[in-house]
């Protein structure tokens, strides 16, 4: 049996696997996977610190100062979970935690520069058109 492509001319910016010719969203998705785990608001701001180093909880409120708490702590669980970030205890009293990217969260830097660039029009546009957003 021959690759599917074979014979084909592959398709600028698009993955050229067999498994991406699928017709709904499914959670094994590389690309669902990587969504997930940036979803919700201030999740990318989170990870742009962590990005400049480990930080603790404190550090984060300080950099990230309109960001609630609740949220905050809310989004270093999310991150935590999708195998972005550790959480490192440090002994004594008060305890310290510090928070630091995984080896799979530090290989978002170039995903979130790509969606900068692309968000600011100073990526490679391709053949892009400005998607209409609802009024």
């Amino acid at each position: 049996m021959t690759h599917q492509t074979v014979g084909h001319p592959a398709r600028p910016g698009l993955p050229d696997a067999p498994h991406t010719n699928v017709t709904e969203p499914t959670p094994s998705c590389p690309v669902e996977i990587t969504l997930t785990a940036l979803r919700g608001r201030w999740t990318t701001l989170v990870i742009r610190e962590l990005l400049r180093g480990d930080r603790t909880f404190t550090e984060l409120r300080q950099a990230l100062p309109t960001l609630s708490d609740k949220v905050l702590s809310d989004r270093l669980a999310h991150l935590g979970q999708a195998g972005v970030l550790e959480r490192l205890r440090q002994p004594g009293w008060p305890p310290r935690t510090q928070y630091r990217l995984t080896p799979q969260g530090r290989r978002l830097g170039p995903v979130l520069q790509a969606l900068w660039d692309w968000g600011s029009g100073t990526g490679d546009p391709g053949d892009r058109r400005p998607i209409p957003l609802p009024d």
